[in-house]
């Protein structure tokens, strides 16, 4: 039986929840971590033992933020693999996903996307405003991605970093203005963070959509798939060089954050001893460098991070050292 009936088949039936949930990529709503960033880099701030249900709620505000952004993920990547269904049956791996293999036919796919946006656009609007405004910002981005700026060369790239700076706006967003109890006061905290990590954010996904963009181009060729999608439009020179100035730029703007003392939005110990973060910054861009050019790897970062224990074992390092210089310039002061 044609590959085209079969799936015309399978798109009558109820899809089941293990297609579903395939098809929202768990493994890439790791992506999502971003918006815990600016809870991290504020530790200093909000953790306190004299106000233990103060501060369990502004951890809880930021898992809420997560896990709005993670449905709003899942109803994206339904409505891009709508979109790209033909060309996704044509691709060696992608012809998997249960859209593209008619698991779940466009009519259910359409349904769970509205279903599954719905539920976190109405989440963000409970939270605030200001996160219901990010919120449709990176649906509205992210749907123009899809429908035609994965098209265009750079742009494309430019607004998946995009939607990255927008995680961490939201993270920032859910626990501003806290207010906690210490001392037998009520303090009002200020949580936002550096806009140098913005920066760090934009340039780090700018670095990680290259590289995804050689790892494909590296994939693919010089098949007939190439020559449809963006692919097309780049050579493996154009993103060498490309990755090289993401990289250099995202280290080079982490380091000019731990050295940034005289901003107060900052939140960067007066002694300097931020700087002691920077060689796991180094070695996690030079180590993904090298994975994508030593070993050919990069097309699925969502991967790098869950199977390539070094670089887990450094960003767990990076995530100790940055929390201690942080509470340990707390309690000295």
């Amino acid at each position: 039986m044609p590959s085209a009936q079969k799936a015309t088949i399978h798109a009558t039936r109820v899809p089941t929840l293990g297609a579903i949930v395939k098809e929202a990529r768990p493994r890439q709503m790791l992506k999502n971590g971003i918006v815990l960033v600016p809870l991290f880099f504020t530790i200093n701030i909000w953790y306190t033992t004299d106000d233990v249900v103060g501060m369990t709620a502004i951890i809880a505000k930021a898992l809420a933020a997560t896990g709005i952004f993670m449905l709003l993920s899942a109803g994206v990547y339904y409505v891009n693999d709508s979109l790209d269904i033909s060309k996704d049956r044509t691709h060696p791996q992608k012809r998997l996903r249960p859209i593209a293999s008619g698991q779940i036919s466009i009519r259910w796919a359409v349904g769970i996307s509205i279903v599954i946006i719905i539920g976190a656009l109405a989440g963000a609007a409970v939270t605030s405003p200001p996160m219901l405004i990010t919120a449709c910002a990176y649906l509205g981005i992210n749907i123009l991605y899809s429908w035609w700026i994965k098209n265009l060369a750079v742009l494309d790239v430019m607004a998946v970093s995009t939607g990255f700076v927008l995680r961490a706006v939201a993270g920032s967003i859910a626990i501003d203005h806290s207010v906690i109890v210490r001392s037998g006061s009520t303090i009002g905290l200020d949580l936002t963070i550096s806009p140098w990590l913005y920066v760090v954010t934009a340039l780090g996904a700018l670095f990680l959509a290259l590289a995804k963009r050689r790892g494909e181009l590296f994939s693919t060729g010089n098949s007939s798939t190439r020559q449809k999608t963006i692919q097309s439009h780049y050579s493996l020179p154009l993103l060498d060089n490309l990755i090289n100035v993401a990289a250099t730029s995202t280290l080079i703007s982490y380091t000019l954050y731990t050295f940034s003392t005289g901003v107060t939005e900052a939140n960067v110990p007066a002694d300097n001893s931020m700087m002691l973060t920077i060689p796991f910054v180094a070695y996690g861009v030079l180590r993904y460098l090298y994975l994508v050019h030593a070993k050919g790897r990069g097309e699925s970062p969502e991967d790098i991070l869950v199977e390539d224990w070094p670089l887990r074992i450094n960003i767990a390092l990076w995530i100790a050292t940055g929390s201690s210089v942080l509470m340990w310039t707390r309690f000295v002061n």
